[in-house]
């Protein structure tokens, strides 16, 4: 296990500017020749406490963009936790491979391993390509771990929380926008109908929404249109859709300057990560188009919260309860951005980074 420090490539100039840039901790890359495995971990700020982010496992087309993944998935934890009140640093984790042809209990715990060895900095949990059971195998090799399945006293799928607070998010913006944070008779598109997406669809067409979906999956499209009556589209038609409310709840990086363009939406409010493809040029061209955007590392956080509240002794309703905040900050992050008249994520950012360096004028010890 090496940290970048320590790597001493034609590439290192560029990595430390990325690293840099942000101000991040630490990055590690983590391979096991046995097992096939290729992993890297960023730790970007520990300032509130030890870094948590879950393990995204994916077939990544080169490295660097494994890198770029994973720097920008830890610094957006940073700022959810911080954003959340919660006591945790920002870190994140990218295994490099196809989940379904080289994942299996070996790898996994060797991966463990090398989370050891960081001796708490870094708490790893599920993400997209990794699941409780894979929690289990980690668990095997270090404490540093949560997510973990119901019936080993863990906190079990975390997507209904997370749901549940992009749902709120979505609500405050409503009431913003519409004047009544009812989303009954709304049309809403919702981009992804992985776990998160199908449970926030589900509340939506609970509350009367007119709800539109779109995924490459054609066989979740299907269940998920036939359970709860919504439109099918097609991913290429999204932004021509006569719509209320965007929910990118798919990979990150939907609002970019040829989609926004296209946008006729009022908000947006998803639970994807990474939602800007950059944050300066498109966060103020969402606010000079007049389309409300909640910031992603803020209403997508119940997932965070619900791992949270599992190192703390889980109870459901205790993260719902603390997800239920999301509405109240929601609508603070919306009152701080009209005052300043600046673009939603940027109000986001300074009350997250507010905290940061309140907290960091002290020693807490963890």
């Amino acid at each position: 296990m090496n940290t970048v420090n320590e790597i001493q490539t034609e590439e290192s100039p560029v990595l430390f500017h990325q690293l840099s840039e942000h101000d991040y901790e630490q990055i590690v890359f983590c391979q096991d020749k046995s097992t096939g495995l290729k992993a890297i971990i960023a730790i970007h700020n520990t300032t509130l406490g030890p870094g948590l982010g879950g393990t995204r496992m994916y077939n990544y087309k080169n490295e660097q963009d494994a890198i770029t993944d994973v720097l920008r998935l830890s610094r957006g934890m940073t700022y959810k936790a911080a954003i959340s009140g919660i006591n945790l640093g920002g870190a994140k984790a990218v295994i490099i491979g196809d989940p379904n042809k080289i994942k299996n209990e070996a790898f996994m715990r060797r991966f463990g391993r090398f989370i050891e060895n960081l001796s708490g900095k870094y708490i790893t949990a599920e993400d997209i390509g990794t699941t409780t059971r894979d929690m289990e195998y980690i668990k095997m090799e270090t404490d540093h771990v949560t997510g973990l399945p119901e019936i080993v006293g863990g906190g079990g799928d975390p997507s209904p929380v997370t749901a549940y607070g992009v749902y709120l998010g979505m609500k405050a913006c409503a009431k913003e926008v519409f004047g009544s944070d009812s989303l009954s008779g709304k049309k809403v598109v919702v981009e992804g109908i992985g776990k998160v997406g199908s449970s926030l669809v589900a509340r939506l067409a609970k509350e009367g929404a007119k709800v539109m979906i779109a995924d490459v999956n054609e066989d979740a499209l299907i269940a998920v249109a036939k359970e709860h009556n919504c439109q099918v589209i097609q991913l290429t038609e999204i932004f021509n859709q006569d719509m209320d409310i965007y929910a990118p709840c798919a990979l990150g990086a939907s609002l970019n300057t040829e989609n926004i363009s296209k946008m006729g939406c009022s908000i947006i409010a998803g639970a994807a990560n990474n939602q800007l493809a950059n944050e300066k040029e498109h966060g103020q061209m969402l606010l000079e188009k007049g389309i409300l955007y909640a910031p992603d590392f803020l209403i997508n956080a119940g997932g965070l919260i619900n791992v949270y509240t599992e190192l703390i002794g889980y109870k459901r309703e205790i993260a719902l309860a603390h997800a239920e905040k999301i509405y109240d900050v929601t609508t603070e992050i919306i009152a701080k951005s009209k005052k300043e008249q600046i673009p939603t994520y940027l109000a986001a950012n300074k009350m997250a980074e507010g905290r940061i360096a309140s907290i960091g004028k002290i020693h807490l010890n963890y």
